[in-house]
């Protein structure tokens, strides 16, 4: 199972919320660090979480239509923005 670490960025949704992961990589032939985003909808039941939170996500069957994921654990506790 894919597991990932990521920032809460909404959680407006009910028993759902959007995590931000980003990653970085080193460009084949140009050598930079190149670094990219991706948002995942998660599932989030029976955890209270707040934007901000640091938090990792395990990859699961899917639940609905966007969501593959599902929120192990906070990591981390974030402000609110």
């Amino acid at each position: 199972m894919k597991q990932f670490s990521g920032h809460v960025i909404s959680i407006k949704m009910t028993d759902t919320v959007i995590v931000k992961v980003s990653r970085k990589w080193k460009h084949p032939v140009y050598k930079k660090v190149v670094n990219r985003t991706k948002n995942y909808a998660c599932d989030s039941k029976n955890m209270s979480l707040v934007e901000g939170d640091f938090v990792l996500i395990q990859e699961t069957k899917p639940l609905s239509k966007t969501k593959r994921f599902r929120v192990v654990e906070k990591v981390t506790v974030g402000a609110n923005k």
